[in-house]
């Protein structure tokens, strides 16, 4: 048995998942991220605690731990390189759990993990190579080569999101211009449509769901009205879609891999959205003889953070 321990910035959420994948039992609590680092790592210490017993199993029956997080780890050290969401920068994670529990702790993105997971047990099944790439209010990457993750020397070699597909008129939050999060993230796609709907006269049923206020606007409503012909919406969802492309080339051209998963928020545009990505990329790719890899939705949602936590024990021990 293995221990996933997904950490966000409102959630944590530790399971055990078996040899086979399988998420066998989960609890959750708030992550209240406006505490020391010290307190939240002591909560996932005694949250995974409680799991083991409420599973009717101990320690020794665990083989390992896995912790996603959202931001960069040292999977070296097992420490926490810098997590924004928590307000975390050169915090020991690895260390305080192992010597609290006995067992051994593996860190990494937990975007990458998600990857990881949909590779054991959703859309990258019997793949040997694939790019995970999570759509939300930023876009993360998990990187699977050879049936391992990728991740790179320095533990940054799995953020597609800061990929440079282009210039745009506003700066990421990295500090650097044209990322393609700003581009084809739902962020990005909420504030280009608010842009166009500022700046053009068109009429657009997005009103209709707005109450008289532009900031309700939302990735939901946006793809809603695009898939019932709105012209204003798919104008916006045209423009993610063509970035988007352009990153997927730009990851074929350097990894070439069987599939690229489409998870994250975006991503339950469903078919919608997938068809669009498709057809940009088939009309851009540049080897126009040879086949780019698949395009598929993820199929494991909310699961996948735990999962792929626990299967990262399991590759490591």
């Amino acid at each position: 048995m293995f221990i996933g321990v997904d950490l966000g910035g409102t959630n944590i959420a530790v399971g055990i998942v078996d040899e086979t994948s399988k998420l066998r039992y989960q609890k959750s609590k708030l992550t209240r991220n406006e505490r020391k680092p010290e307190e939240i790592i002591k909560d996932i210490t005694d949250l995974i605690t409680e799991v083991i017993k409420d599973f009717g199993i101990i320690n020794e029956e665990i083989e390992a731990i896995g912790i996603g997080i959202p931001g960069l780890a040292d999977p070296k050290t097992g420490d926490v390189i810098e997590c924004v969401n928590l307000n975390w920068r050169k915090v020991p994670l690895k260390k305080p759990i192992e010597k609290a529990l006995g067992i051994p702790v593996f860190i990494d993105n937990d975007a990458t993990l998600a990857g990881l997971a949909e590779y054991e047990a959703g859309a990258m099944k019997n793949k040997k190579s694939g790019v995970f790439m999570t759509l939300g209010t930023g876009i993360g990457g998990g990187i699977i080569i050879d049936g391992k993750i990728y991740t790179g020397a320095n533990g940054v070699g799995s953020e597609i999101g800061h990929m440079i597909v282009g210039e745009n008129d506003y700066d990421c939050n990295c500090g650097r211009n044209g990322c393609l999060e700003t581009f084809a993230s739902s962020i990005a796609l909420i504030n280009y449509t608010k842009k166009l709907m500022n700046e053009e006269n068109s009429e657009t049923i997005m009103t209709e769901k707005l109450n008289g206020d532009i900031n309700n606007l939302d990735g939901k409503i946006i793809f809603h009205a695009a898939i019932r012909g709105d012209e204003l919406a798919n104008k916006a969802v045209d423009r993610l879609v063509k970035y988007l492309a352009i990153g997927i080339m730009n990851i074929t051209s350097i990894i070439d891999p069987e599939v690229f998963v489409l998870g994250g928020g975006i991503s339950k545009a469903g078919t919608f959205l997938v068809d669009k990505v498709r057809a940009e990329v088939l009309k851009n790719k540049y080897f126009k003889t040879l086949p780019v890899g698949n395009i598929v939705l993820a199929k494991l949602s909310n699961e996948a953070g735990i999962i792929g936590a626990a299967m990262l024990g399991k590759h490591n021990v």
